[in-house]
């Protein structure tokens, strides 16, 4: 593969390695990746992960700010195949049918489930047992190319987006590893999705950040992992946001849903709509993230008791 002329684009840390080994099995002749962005009050410019594994390999990048409008550079690099993950823009048509060996995504899901830019987070939200790895070709509509080859995971209890987006990332670069050989040999399988089976992982919103404890316990359970430790859930208390980083499922059926119906040394406990959810780690309102067993320390905790979230 060393000899095949590889266009790779990617933005977040999800794609270093699948780009690392890209690098060390392909020719990268070029990297494209989101524009710069501004942080902080002195709006540093903040590379994306990607664009800094790239300047460390001395490979030219391409930052367009619109990719449907400015992609002929991508073009005259005449590259034998462009392959994408997790880059963040819809790719124009003449991308996709250019290339000899086409265009290929990585995709953090067993497609057709979770099409999107969220797979990951919407995978534990929404509950699922088992999540992925898909290769697939690129098409025009989000998604939904050919099937080349995908590979499955359980999704435990523990597991959090974090976790899930480590095990994922590194299945994707094996997984990619072992299905380049079979597309440049043009022996690679091309699995039609049904569209029947199509579900779907967006963006999160904001509103999707905020828990409903009139929902399930369960429910609630899967949408703080899903959410740890990006960009995290939050309630409101004492009319302040409070980020909500870890939790259990509590036996309890006692109290008013959303209601404090509990404090234990080390726990607030929160009536649901059936159980309760017992949260163990949180941030306060202008505070870091810490336990809740050191957030009580700095409280009277007997002011808690009844107090809601909402």
């Amino acid at each position: 593969m060393k000899n095949k002329k590889v266009i790779f684009m990617g933005t977040p840390e999800f794609a270093v390695p699948i780009l690392q080994m890209l690098i060390e099995n392909t020719e990268v002749i070029l990297v494209v990746t989101q524009p710069d962005k501004e942080v902080g009050r002195k709006k540093e410019k903040k590379f994306s992960p990607i664009k800094e594994l790239a300047i460390k390999n001395n490979i030219e990048t391409f930052q367009p700010i619109k990719i449907k409008e400015d992609y002929k550079y991508i073009l005259e690099k005449n590259p034998d195949i462009i392959i994408t993950c997790a880059y963040g823009q819809i790719i124009p048509n003449e991308l996709i049918e250019t290339p000899k060996y086409g265009a290929i995504n990585v995709h953090a899901s067993l497609l057709p489930k979770l099409r999107g830019g969220a797979p990951i987070h919407h995978a534990i939200i929404d509950g699922y047992k088992k999540t992925g790895i898909t290769i697939m070709y690129m098409s025009s509509k989000m998604d939904a190319g050919d099937i080349i080859s995908q590979k499955e995971i359980t999704i435990n209890d523990k597991d959090n987006v974090g976790t899930l987006h480590d095990k994922l990332s590194k299945i994707g670069t094996e997984l990619l590893k072992e299905t380049l050989p079979l597309i440049f040999e043009q022996k690679n399988e091309r699995i039609k999705q049904n569209e029947e089976e199509v579900t779907f992982g967006y963006n999160i919103t904001r509103e999707e950040e905020k828990i409903d404890f009139n929902k399930t316990a369960e429910q609630v359970y899967n949408q703080i992992r899903g959410l740890n430790p990006f960009p995290l859930a939050y309630a409101i208390l004492n009319e302040e946001e409070t980020k909500i980083i870890e939790a259990n499922i509590n036996e309890k059926t006692i109290g008013k849903v959303g209601k404090i119906t509990e404090i234990t040394k080390n726990s607030i406990i929160v009536k649901c709509k059936d159980k309760s959810i017992e949260i163990t780690k949180i941030k306060p309102f202008g505070k870091r993230i810490m336990e809740v067993k050191d957030y009580l320390n700095g409280i009277k905790k007997e002011a808690l008791i009844n107090k809601e979230f909402r």
